[in-house]
């Protein structure tokens, strides 16, 4: 199997030329996320990929840190905000164990086709949790292997190193473990049987509300 990081570096090219497969779908993801996001917002996306959702949500909070774990991607992410005159994304190298990030300083984490290529999906929801503010919001995009025809094909692959990690999730598997992370699902949708789109709440402390 070939490590995630020289996977992306050697398909970053090919990634930003590949079409979206469900426009359609990728658009109502942003309309829904973008109906939470306020101004002022702080936001992390990990698992940025080339940019495109990071850019997409700029103009709508007030600033975006993004991170992969790719060099070749946050390279072409970088030139694509430079070519569009964007100001308030910041990109990063790493990931969420490695990155420095402050507890409570995020009003929305988003993590979008990224948690099905992580070995410990656990770890980094909880992370995700501690990084959010009281009331902040995790967006989730996430391939469910085991509702997939790739589950047969991807052994095949990743023996030949076409192909990284991937983890055999279904809903019923990602909605347990943001439950009990803490998080409350304010937002459930499967545009097909192979995927799931999570909005998901941390819950503000008493007395208080998130900016």
């Amino acid at each position: 199997m070939i490590d995630s990081k020289t996977f992306w570096d050697k398909t970053a090219a090919r990634y930003e030329k590949s079409p979206i497969r469900d426009l359609d779908a990728y658009k109502r993801k942003l309309a829904i996320t973008q109906g939470y996001f306020k101004s002022n917002w702080s936001v992390l996306e990990f698992g940025c990929g080339t940019g495109s959702t990071a850019i997409h949500h700029s103009p709508h909070v007030n600033n975006i840190i993004a991170t992969d774990i790719s060099d070749k991607m946050l390279e072409i992410a970088k030139q694509k905000t430079i070519d569009a005159s964007i100001k308030n994304i910041i990109f990063q190298q790493g990931t969420l164990d490695t990155l420095e990030l402050n507890n409570e300083s995020f009003n929305a984490i988003l993590g979008l086709n990224i948690l099905h290529l992580l070995q410990d999906i656990d770890t980094a929801i909880a992370r995700t949790y501690e990084l959010l503010k009281p009331g902040g919001i995790f967006v989730s995009s996430t391939v469910l292997l085991k509702n997939s025809n790739w589950r047969l094909i991807l052994p095949i692959m990743q023996f030949l190193k076409l192909a990284p990690y991937v983890n055999p999730l279904d809903k019923q598997d990602l909605s347990n473990k943001l439950t009990q992370a803490g998080f409350s699902i304010e937002k459930e949708w499967q545009p097909g049987k192979g995927s799931v789109f999570f909005v998901a709440k941390k819950q503000a402390s008493p007395n208080k509300t998130s900016p």
